[in-house]
Order: C-alpha cells, then sequence, then structure tokens
C-alpha cells in the first residue's frame, strides 16, 4: 500500500490550493481515506474522511465550510482535498492515510502517505 501526497504549498490568507493523494495496493472501495494535518508542537488532527464508497465525508469544524473532500471514482486511485479561504492556522504538514474504518480518529488508519507542507502566510 502506498499513498502520496502533492499539491501543498506557500499561499496567501484567503487564497486556495488543492491536495491530492494518488494511492496503490488495495481495492479502490474498500477503504476509506482520511485527511490529517500537524503543526510544528502539535498533535495530528483530523481535517476530514471519506468512506469507501464516497457516500459519506466528515470535517473538522475548523475546515467546514472551507475544505471539500472527494474521490476519484473514474480514476479510482485517488483522493482530493479543496481547501479555500485559508487561514495562517491552516498552517501544517497535511498527510492522506488509509484505513479500513470510516473514522475521524488518525490512530485507525493503517497507512500513511509522507505528508506535504501547507503554508499560509502573508
Amino acid at each position: 500500500v502506498q499513498l502520496v501526497e502533492s499539491g501543498g504549498g506557500v499561499v496567501q490568507p484567503g487564497g486556495s490550493l488543492r491536495l491530492s493523494c494518488v494511492t496503490s495496493g488495495f481495492t479502490w472501495g474498500d477503504v476509506a481515506i482520511g485527511w490529517f494535518r500537524q503543526a510544528p508542537g502539535k498533535v495530528r488532527e483530523s481535517v476530514s474522511c471519506i468512506s469507501g464508497n464516497g457516500g459519506l465525508t466528515d470535517y473538522s469544524d475548523s475546515v467546514k465550510g472551507r475544505f471539500v473532500i472527494t474521490r476519484d471514482n473514474l480514476l479510482k486511485n485517488r483522493v482530493y482535498l479543496q481547501m479555500n479561504s485559508l487561514k495562517p492556522e491552516d498552517t501544517a504538514a497535511y498527510y492522506c492515510a488509509a484505513g479500513v474504518k470510516y473514522t475521524v480518529q488518525p490512530s485507525a488508519y493503517e497507512f500513511w502517505g509522507q505528508g506535504t507542507q501547507v503554508t499560509v502566510s502573508s
């Protein structure tokens, strides 16, 4: 199983970024995908997650209404996190993870990518 994130970068407050998580090594509809983030000195926190068939999604209160998670069910190997109206407090390393259980708990996810850095700064 492999997950590779991309799409991070430096953006001004109010800007947008789209993160991608390209996956391989498992049956597409069998696993949930979660996005998590970790800022320096802080614990890893859930950002969003999506169920195996894409029918269920969840967002943390801090990103609800600004971020959107989607699965590409045509290519069947990637998940996107569209991030709009970015704030300085969104600055963190962002990770995608795969697990058999649809949950916001990072401990439930078995496989993780290497992360991509998002910096929101003027």
